[in-house]
């Protein structure tokens, strides 16, 4: 597998924590976790697109990571069919809140959490105010400190499953750094913060509220160490701080909403009581939660439709047959394989930016002569592949596009439910305006290229503006993707017209990865399983 670049995309691994400092437990992405690339000359092994029944994590001394990916949260229609579920911690200021969410998150042991901290959304202080923040005369400690309009928009968006941007505050100079943390994939959020509970439209976005009650002493001695030793203030400072702000703030605004919580949590991180009954009812509801696709359902709905008009094949010239019958052939030797499918990824690529918008634009020629043109008409062109067999398209799309930005998504399918599951993703910064070219080399059942797809969206991609190009499709995944997504441009060099019971394309190509890279097969692996094709 190639190295990947070095886009600071979101992360799918792992438990995500966004503190206030932009530390998160979720920059440890995947790629620490693939294999390494050796120049050997020993075969190379099988990738399997299928995720094996091993433990879904792994442990470091400083954090868990996930290996097992995120299962479809849209339904067959493309459309986010489940939101995330949002529990809202509140407390006064050093109780525990976070102990406690970290607890939550360690009893609840499922991927895809989020911990994300109001800290983050304090307001950029005025150069007035920053001479307040010095002297510690400015309340950090009211409603009045805290950005809740960009909080309440954010917290929604990740609720709805979007990609989000969380501001970093840096607490030594009372402003936000120039970087923002970027949040993709949660299933369960957990937001803590001393004000959680005291805007209205924040209320509505919680699924569970929960107060951490903790003796004042106690919270005092943890604020003292924690100001002293984290932010480097004196510890006249922080009294002087406390009992001007933090205490009467507790007792005008936090201490009231406690009414508002479902459950009250005594004692804070030490209540393990309280956080097995919170876990417990957090399984039930992501129980409740739960989408299970029916492929089968899927392949029998569109069954003689017309092909949709969004569909674009390359016309069948004896070139673009000759070459099909060569990559078909199951004698073909890997070299000839590869020559004759670059060639065609040429010409799809070639044929896939034909669909692109473009404007006249006029030139003056060396002779001096005016020369109307065209030229592309969009902010900017990126290529995303499907890994693995997608990332064998990308150099014919550098070989036309020149410097384009190029994203990664790995997508495999669930041994055991069937469904397809996001692994890993990493995306050029700011998409959201591109014109986006998604390539995999087979498309079967569609399920792979739909979650592709709605990643994409979930970035703020515009629908019309994604082209989804392939080698070989079968009609099944064409209708799906374009019944899910009707804006979306597919552009494949064949479509073939069956899929067997195992969901391979007949004829078909057989496996394109194994087939290009030259891997090998585990030994415990069937002849039918050798030949399967990426969803």
């Amino acid at each position: 597998m190639h190295s990947l670049p070095s886009y600071s995309g979101a992360r799918i691994s792992g438990c995500w924590t966004l503190r206030s400092d932009g530390s998160g437990g979720g920059e440890g992405s995947l790629d620490r976790l693939l294999p390494v690339v050796t120049t050997g000359l020993s075969p190379r092994k099988r990738t399997t697109s299928q995720c094996k029944s091993e433990p879904p994590l792994l442990r470091t001394s400083k954090r868990t990571i996930y290996t097992a990916g995120r299962p479809p949260w849209y339904n067959e229609h493309g459309a986010q069919s489940k939101e995330a579920f949002v529990i809202g911690l509140c407390g006064g200021s050093a109780s525990g809140k976070t102990t406690v969410a970290r607890k939550i998150i360690e009893a609840l042991d499922v991927p895809w959490v989020v911990l994300l901290s109001m800290d983050s959304f304090y307001k950029v202080l005025s150069p007035d105010q920053q001479t307040m923040a010095a002297s510690n005369d400015y309340n950090f400690d009211h409603p009045d400190a805290f950005d809740f309009d960009l909080l309440s928009h954010t917290l929604r968006k990740l609720k709805q499953g979007k990609s989000v941007k969380i501001p970093v505050y840096d607490f030594t100079t009372h402003g936000r750094q120039k970087e923002w943390k970027t949040v993709y994939g949660a299933s369960v959020i957990i937001f803590e913060g001393i004000m959680a509970f005291a805007d209205k439209k924040l209320l509505q976005l919680l699924d569970m509220k929960i107060f951490v009650d903790t003796d004042s002493d106690i919270r005092l001695v943890r604020r003292l160490r924690r100001d002293i030793t984290d932010r480097g203030r004196d510890i006249e400072g922080v009294i002087k701080q406390y009992n001007k702000f933090v205490k009467p703030a507790f007792e005008q605004y936090i201490e009231p909403t406690m009414r508002l919580a479902d459950i009250v949590v005594p004692r804070g991180g030490g209540n393990m009581v309280a956080i097995d009954l919170i876990v417990q009812h957090v399984h039930s509801q992501l129980e409740e939660r739960k989408l299970r696709w029916d492929i089968a359902a899927l392949a029998s709905a569109h069954q003689a439709q017309p092909l949709p008009q969004t569909l674009s094949v390359l016309d069948s010239t004896p070139q673009v047959k000759g070459m099909h019958t060569i990559i078909r052939n199951k004698e073909t030797s890997r070299d000839e394989f590869i020559f004759y499918s670059k060639r065609l990824m040429r010409l799809l690529i070639e044929r896939a930016l034909s669909f692109l918008p473009s404007q006249v634009h006029l030139v003056q020629t060396p002779q001096g002569e005016d020369y109307e043109g065209r030229t592309f008409d969009g902010r900017r062109i990126t290529g995303v592949s499907i890994l693995r067999a997608g990332e064998t398209m990308e150099p014919a799309l550098r070989a036309v596009c020149k410097d384009v930005r190029i994203g990664k998504i790995l997508i495999q399918t669930n041994q055991d439910t069937g469904e397809p599951e996001l692994h890993y993703l990493r995306l050029p910064k700011e998409i959201s305006e591109d014109h986006v070219i998604l390539m995999d080399c087979t498309v079967s059942t569609g399920a792979a290229a739909m979650m592709a797809v709605r990643v994409l969206l979930d970035h703020d991609v515009q629908e019309n503006k994604i082209l989804l190009v392939s080698l070989l499709m079968a009609e099944m995944g064409v209708h799906s993707v374009a019944y899910a997504f009707p804006q979306v441009k597919i552009i494949t060099t064949a479509v073939d017209k069956k899929v067997n019971d195992l969901f391979h394309i007949i004829p078909g190509i057989g496996n394109f990865g194994d087939r290009y890279f030259g891997t090998d097969a585990p030994p415990d692996w069937s002849d039918d399983e050798m030949d399967e094709p990426s969803y």
